[in-house]
């Protein structure tokens, strides 16, 4: 279900309706001191329940807050404006405003409020359904909070992440174990919101396992206690899941009941992601009951309200917020390198000149001459090695972009062909290995897929985990990419296969599923440190699942990727097959090359 991620990293400032009653009979009085504005403004804006109210009081503070130049409360300010767009389902302004705090807080070097940003920002790409971006930016925050000592929103993104595993990655065994660690937390400090989202988030992981009483038991609890603090959005989607619990036991009227209470409550309050939940629910429902015209009125108001939230517009915005927010960064670094280079020449010259004055001008100009070639070369040789170095992790074309402008804009390319890899069992085989084990696997077989995809000219993007992600049709090219990357899976399985039967190294076999599909993207470089290549759009979402619906040696392609290779392709067709977040897509499994055999492997 979509729209529950990222509510929750709202809780570090989560609503508090009494208290912003409270706060606004104060501010609306003016019984309050003048120097007291900012801190009146941010307790509205933090507990306000109506995000439209809370959007114009964090707007009001940071109005307030940039006229009296306060750094924490313009990052609170944006902070809290992200917070309740996206509770409102308005992700892309959502974005675009976590990316212009996170720029302020690294420019004056806030590092708990860089993790709370990208707390945020993980957030909203969970919603989108980039589990990539998620899972990077949720394991940036909680790098950055434990070392910042912030227990809170430490314990937060724990819960976060736990929360990507159960929904997101179906492994709810996993994600039990971050919530009992976050939980721990929240207890601890006797926070009462984060308690809730704990109980309700255990609560949902019994329900992936199937223990619809204990899963009921602790939504339940979680409604009531969000109900007392006057926090509606994670209610309906808690209600909502409560439907799906009763519909299980055959209960179909209080199914009813609980989808619509979800309903009514957001539409009071505007969240968009939550009432297009809400309507695809009933949808279902009434569809169950054979009553086909509620059904479909109910599923035009999902797909209305669906739009509003995942335009086109607004998925290709995000990645060009998130394009900027890196590259501005990287340019940070790219001023304070020039700055010190300049600093090194002032050290030289001055050096010279103290020379020139003892009067060792001859010496000084010879030492002077040898310390320039000398210093040549070494630039020289480090700038051959950087140039090797950029070509290793970047495109050639982005390279050369990259040395010549210092930045890299971000490219729209038409028809690219991305590939997604797992291991089969992976998480269960990787307890049973030594780490020294584990690695050696992993490389042993991710340096072949690296030698596969370099002989079909196909780029590289990134591994997280056991995952492999690769594309095609970033360069220019004339070939058919999609049929290049089915070769490539094609010779991907059958150095699987072959390692199980005939390798002598010592490294574990396993089982692959692959995805693939075709369509437009868009590429660009991230990161600061260590920036990367990388490519987003709905393209890399839709790869992803081809990949999780696979089978073990199986290759699953898109309906358009099928289009593209079924003149040369044998093909099954797997019927429209149900996909989270998705609907139902077409999936075919490409079995053979028509009278075109892919080359054997040379096994040694």
């Amino acid at each position: 279900m979509l729209g529950f991620f990222f509510i929750i990293q709202q809780i570090v400032n989560g609503q508090d309706k009494k208290l912003a009653d409270s706060l606004e009979v104060v501010f609306k009085t003016g019984s309050y001191r003048a120097d007291n504005i900012l801190e009146v403004l941010n307790g509205l804006a933090i507990n306000h329940p109506d995000p439209d109210r809370a959007v114009e009081y964090s707007e009001a503070l940071l109005k307030a807050a940039q006229a009296l130049d306060s750094i924490p409360y313009i990052l609170s300010g944006y902070l809290q404006k992200g917070n309740a767009l996206s509770s409102k389902g308005n992700l892309t302004d959502a974005l675009e405003t976590y990316f212009k705090g996170a720029n302020i807080a690294v420019k004056n070097h806030r590092n708990k409020a860089i993790g709370k940003f990208y707390l945020s920002i993980a957030g909203v790409y969970s919603v989108m359904g980039n589990k990539h971006n998620t899972i990077e930016y949720y394991t940036s925050a909680i790098k950055i909070l434990k070392e910042e000592n912030d227990s809170l929103s430490y314990a937060t993104a724990l819960e976060n992440l736990g929360d990507e595993y159960n929904l997101s990655f179906a492994n709810p065994d996993s994600a039990l174990i971050l919530f009992y660690q976050s939980g721990t937390i929240f207890r601890e400090l006797n926070f009462k919101r984060g308690i809730a989202y704990n109980l309700g988030n255990i609560g949902l992981a019994h329900a992936q396992k199937g223990n619809n009483v204990v899963a009921e038991s602790n939504i339940i609890e979680a409604i009531d206690m969000l109900d007392e603090l006057g926090d509606y959005p994670p209610i309906c989607i808690y209600l909502t899941y409560m439907s799906d619990i009763y519909v299980d036991k055959q209960d179909i009227n209080a199914a009813l009941d609980y989808a619509r209470r979800s309903l009514t409550l957001a539409l009071k309050y505007g969240l968009k992601q939550q009432i297009s939940d809400a309507y695809f629910k009933l949808s279902h429902l009434y569809e169950k009951m054979d009553s086909t015209t509620k059904s479909l009125d109910y599923y035009k108001m999902h797909i209305l309200y669906k739009d509003s939230v995942f335009s086109i517009k607004a998925v290709q915005q995000m990645a060009q917020n998130q394009t900027e927010f890196e590259i501005s960064r990287k340019q940070m670094e790219v001023d304070l390198l020039n700055a010190q280079k300049r600093n090194q020449r002032i050290i030289v010259i001055a050096t010279i000149v103290a020379l020139v004055l003892i009067g060792l001008l001859a010496l000084g100009l010879f030492r002077r001459y040898k310390f320039i070639k000398k210093t040549k070369r070494i630039i020289e040789s480090e700038k051959n090695r950087s140039e090797n170095l950029l070509l290793n992790i970047l495109p050639q074309d982005t390279a050369e972009e990259l040395k010549e402008k210092g930045a890299v804009q971000a490219k729209k390319f038409s028809s690219v062909t991305v590939m997604f890899t797992d291991f089969v069992g992976f998480t269960t085989d990787a307890r049973n290995l030594s780490p020294e084990e584990l690695v050696n696997s992993v490389n042993y077989y991710f340096s072949r897929f690296d030698a596969i995809i370099g002989k079909y000219n196909m780029e590289k993007i990134k591994t997280i985990g056991d995952s492999y992600m690769c594309a095609g049709g970033l360069t220019k090219s004339t070939k058919n990419q999609a049929l290049e990357m089915v070769k490539v899976a094609f010779e991907i399985v059958k150095f699987i296969e072959w390692s199980k039967k005939e390798s002598k190294m010592n490294v574990t076999p396993f089982n692959i599923r692959i995805g693939i599909n075709t369509g437009p993207v868009v590429a660009g470089v991230v990161g600061t440190r260590k920036f990367a290549y990388d490519i987003w759009g709905d393209t890399v979402n839709v790869a992803s699942r081809m990949e999780s619906m696979s089978e073990p040696g199986k290759i699953n392609v898109s309906e358009y990727t099928y289009s593209l290779i079924k003149e040369v392709c044998d093909c099954t067709y797997r019927g429209e097959i149900e996909v989270k977040n998705r609907g139902k897509m077409k999936m075919y499994f490409v079995n053979s090359f028509i009278n075109q055999p892919v080359e054997h492997l040379n096994s040694k």
